[in-house]
């Protein structure tokens, strides 16, 4: 199927030569977050394996500080900046604004790694509250109040960093929910956010006869309960309360899932994979709930959200954006599903082996990982050249 799909794409691609690596936010940052997540995953196995030293930051929480504010937010900004620009008709910041906020998501993962706590503190406060500003003053142009909450989101997101920095630095004493879970969160309300305008939209576009549907009263209670999670973590207020909220998000995003008609969407891995992601959403909910209760360990619903819905979803969307704005057919192949099947893989084996098989949970990260860079590494093989390459049409971005 691949091989169609460059027989399709060939011809076009020839009349258009260049290099465009800077022409839009998608561009860099889809190619930065594909390869840190490439990369850092396995060597964090190799960390928690004991093979490797633990960096700076410490280990497990290095690795769900770059997760979180390396990969996540390189995603979101690529996102963003490209999202933005349809949204308000005007230009997000491109070739050396461009430039310099990619080097310094660069320089932020660098600085982690060093004993320069400070600096790296500055850098990666920097990063979205810099991108906040660029993306503020596209939307401000050209009117466009209704997306102003993600300069919010992105804002609040440089907060946590620092908030995980000074917590590490022993400068700071705030409640637990403060930081990372906070990060979480914020990342988890971005992601309801847009999949309840795209995933129905990309849904009935995708897959002929199918009615996904939305319903005002379920888009208030999904997003609504996502915004009650993220402030009872914010108090640090844990236990039955926060079972509670996710019994109440349980039956609010489900019903939501459940107007898309997922069943419907099994023939088209460009829209299964974002149905799956969500899935995942749910399993996420019942697994913390049943930590909140102590029921359950809490890392195997920290990882169906991380692994399963974020991973899942993120990927879907760079694969399924990254087409869309470089003018290819909206289609999955090969390459595409495989990496698909890896992460859901991933996210199967890193959460419910711990579950069902605690002694072989060094087995499930070290396999888990495996299969996370698998992913990466088959969206780094086919869309390197896409993302460097100028559009097929030769339009801008």
């Amino acid at each position: 199927m691949s091989a169609i799909f460059l027989k399709i794409e060939e011809p076009r691609a020839q009349a258009v030569r260049g290099w465009a690596l800077w022409a839009l936010g998608f561009r860099p940052f889809y190619l930065l977050a594909a390869l840190q997540a490439a990369l850092i995953v396995p060597l964090w196995a190799l960390e928690f394996s004991g093979l490797l030293p633990a960096p700076a930051l410490g280990s497990s929480v290095r690795h769900a500080h770059e997760m979180v504010f390396g990969y996540c937010l390189a995603v979101i900004v690529g996102f963003l900046f490209t999202a933005g620009r349809s949204w308000s008709g005007q230009p997000t910041p491109t070739a050396k604004p461009l430039m310099a906020l990619a080097a310094l998501w660069l320089l932020a993962r660098v600085l982690v790694l060093t004993p320069w706590v400070w600096a790296s503190l500055a850098a990666n406060v920097a990063l979205p509250w810099l991108a906040a500003w660029g993306l503020w003053r596209t939307l401000r142009a050209g009117h466009n109040r209704r997306n102003y909450f993600f300069v919010g989101l992105l804002a609040a997101m440089g907060v946590a960093s620092g908030v995980v920095h000074l917590s590490q630095l022993g400068r700071l004493q705030l409640p637990g929910g403060f930081g990372l879970p906070l990060a979480l969160d914020i990342v988890l309300f971005m992601i309801a956010v847009m999949a309840g305008r795209v995933v129905p939209m990309f849904s009935n576009n995708g897959v002929p006869g199918l009615k996904a549907r939305r319903d005002d009263k379920t888009e208030q209670a999904a997003l609504g309960s996502v915004l009650l999670l993220l402030a009872l973590d914010a108090l640090g207020l844990t236990g039955w309360p926060a079972a509670l909220a996710c019994g109440l998000a349980l039956a609010a995003h489900g019903r939501r899932w459940w107007l898309w008609q997922p069943w419907g969407t099994l023939r088209k891995p460009l829209v299964w994979v974002l149905h799956a992601a969500y899935f995942w959403l749910l399993i996420h909910l019942v697994l913390r709930g049943g930590a909140e209760l102590g029921w359950l360990p809490a890392g195997p619903a920290t990882h169906a959200l991380t692994v399963g819905t974020i991973g899942m979803i993120t990927l879907g969307m760079i694969t399924r954006t990254a087409l869309g704005h470089t003018g290819r057919p909206l289609r999955a192949g090969v390459i595409e599903t495989s990496a698909y099947v890896a992460m859901l893989l991933a996210a199967l084996v890193r959460v419910f082996v711990p579950l069902l098989l605690p002694q072989a949970l060094l087995a499930s990260v070290q396999l888990s990982a495996l299969l996370w860079s698998l992913a990466f590494w088959l969206y780094l093989w086919r869309y390197t050249p896409m993302l460097l390459r100028p559009h097929l049409d030769g339009q801008p971005g």
